[in-house]
């Protein structure tokens, strides 16, 4: 199979995956995390460029939109299931805190213990109430 094909394989699951996500966030969260990560999911020792993937995932959930919701649970979901089965050590973080003086929730992805790809740091706004390693 030629990298353009599997890489046109791995965009449609990712987007079908994230379509599903807001139906998937129903359960309780302890369930979610049982589904989204199988322990043949557990980071490889193998190298993978993360920064690639994450642009890669941001890029097909951007253009499959609206069929798929933005937000960052939507993100932060799907990246975690593609990061991890990629062999990446991340974890997803859930938090809450004060934005705008209202109560906001945020999701978050962490590498190497920093937020990755986010446009500001989370750690400063929300308090974090769930972790998936």
């Amino acid at each position: 199979m030629s990298r353009c094909s599997s890489d046109g394989l791995l965009a449609a699951e990712v987007v079908v995956f994230a379509a599903f996500v807001p139906l998937l966030m129903r359960l309780p969260i302890d369930r979610v995390a049982r589904l989204i990560v199988r322990s043949s999911d557990a980071p490889a020792s193998s190298a993978v460029d993360v920064d690639a993937l994450v642009a890669a995932v941001d890029r097909w959930l951007a253009a499959a939109r609206p069929f798929v919701r933005s937000g960052c649970v939507v993100r932060g979901v799907t990246l975690y299931r593609f990061l991890r089965r990629a062999g990446a050590d991340v974890s997803l973080r859930f938090g809450v805190g004060m934005v705008d003086g209202e109560m906001a929730g945020h999701c978050w992805i962490v590498y190497r213990g920093e937020p990755l790809a986010e446009r500001r740091d989370p750690r400063g706004l929300f308090v974090e109430t769930w972790a998936m390693a």
